[in-house]
């Protein structure tokens, strides 16, 4: 009798005499799938786009920053100090071999006019190795020469977003004259669009110019906000920081001990953050959803308590008649995985259409993987046989004689 087809016969026999409180019983283990399936989804989605921001960005990316520096006692954070120089610039790019392109920095934000249409943007002070340490290429016209930034030349490269602000669909921006902060500027370039950066802001919606300019004419400084820059490989970004560390400690006289008056800022600490905060929110979305599996069970045991009740003198008929006590509890063990396997089938299959639904009305990016619909299923199917066991069980325990005489 314990042959697997007969079994699984015999359960589905059972469970479509009473179809609704089938259905019912199945509903915690739907919910609980549905929300496993679609909360992992939203964050491996997440995760996805985070990753490929990063990678936008670019992955060997660094940025130093003045800051962190102990002044009278008292601990100044970032931007609080004027130490990085273009000397400083200048001595990294050539005694730093795990660096492959370096950009000064200086950054403003500014107002900017072509005609009647004005826009408020950021103004960069980069040099042309910018393009290089970003891999931005440039779509249309050209980027500014190193004669430019030593002339302190009013040129400046637009980003799309400050095109598509300042000139119809179609107007041609090389050539043409605007104004940042009331100075005009020649239009030498347009990048190409590189999309939205989430919180940091959109990547597109920037002006480049020669940094010498931005410092003399914009902002009026002698010293660099930034200096951007990308190590010959992602796995040369560490070796890169500290041969940075190193020479900028020598440069500024920093005895030992003391803190750095500059800081780093790559993408791979930002993509560290990024995956650390996310994988903590979706175990803790995950396990909140896998509360509702529990609760399926629990409804399983509950509406298989009652079964094996109503049933008594079923199970004492056939008892009666050969089948043994495995018999029985295989029996009712079955029925209860039937009932688990189809609530987490229908689970799945309403937790992928959740994912999809936030995916198109939402603009969130999921990403269901299968492995996580097989997890699902045989973590459905293990509620299934924890709490069916105790039912089982005791159906299989009912002595004979009393369960037929049972009414």
């Amino acid at each position: 009798m314990n042959n697997l087809g007969m079994l699984i016969g015999l359960g589905l026999q059972a469970l479509t005499r009473n179809r609704m409180r089938a259905a019912l019983t199945v509903l915690g283990i739907v919910i609980g799938v549905a929300a496993v399936i679609a909360t992992l989804a939203i964050g491996q989605g997440a995760r996805a786009a985070v990753q490929a921001q990063i990678n936008n960005l670019g992955a060997n990316v660094i940025t130093v920053m003045p800051g962190t520096m102990t002044s009278s006692g008292a601990r100044l954070g970032m931007g609080a100090t004027q130490t990085l120089t273009p000397d400083d610039a200048d001595a990294i790019s050539k005694e730093c071999p795990a660096v492959a392109a370096l950009s000064p920095g200086v950054r403003k934000g500014t107002q900017v006019v072509y005609g009647n249409q004005n826009w408020a943007t950021t103004a960069q002070g980069v040099s042309p190795a910018y393009l290089d340490v970003r891999q931005w290429p440039i779509d249309d016209g050209a980027m500014f020469t190193d004669s430019d930034v030593r002339g302190a030349a009013k040129v400046c490269v637009l980003g799309t977003k400050v095109r598509d602000q300042l000139f119809t669909a179609g107007a041609g921006a090389v050539g043409q004259a605007i104004r940042i902060n009331n100075m005009p500027f020649r239009v030498v370039g347009v990048l190409t669009s590189k999309g939205g950066q989430g919180m940091m802001g959109d990547q597109d919606d920037v002006i480049l110019i020669p940094w010498t300019t931005a410092q003399r004419k914009l902002v009026g400084i002698t010293w660099l906000q930034n200096i951007s820059l990308s190590a010959v490989s992602e796995s040369q970004v560490q070796a890169a920081q500290n041969q940075i560390s190193d020479l900028l400690r020598q440069r500024h006289h920093i005895r030992q001990g003391d803190n750095d008056d500059w800081m780093f800022f790559s993408q791979q600490d930002i993509a560290s953050a990024a995956e650390t905060t996310s994988k903590t929110m979706t175990v803790l979305l995950a396990s909140i959803a896998a509360v509702s599996l529990l609760v399926g069970g629990i409804g399983i045991m509950n509406i298989m308590l009652v079964s094996v009740t109503e049933r008594t003198r079923e199970i004492g008929i056939r008892r009666a008649i050969g089948a043994k006590r495995l018999d029985i509890l295989l029996q009712f063990l079955a029925e209860a995985v039937i009932l688990s396997l189809a609530g987490g089938a229908i689970g799945v299959t309403i937790g992928v259409a959740a994912a999809q639904v936030v995916t198109n009305f939402a603009h969130w990016p999921t990403q269901v993987q299968p492995q996580v619909i097989v997890i699902a299923l045989g973590f459905a199917s293990l509620v299934g046989v924890f709490f069916g066991f105790y039912p089982a069980k005791r159906a299989a325990d009912l002595d004979v004689i009393d369960s037929l005489r049972y009414e």
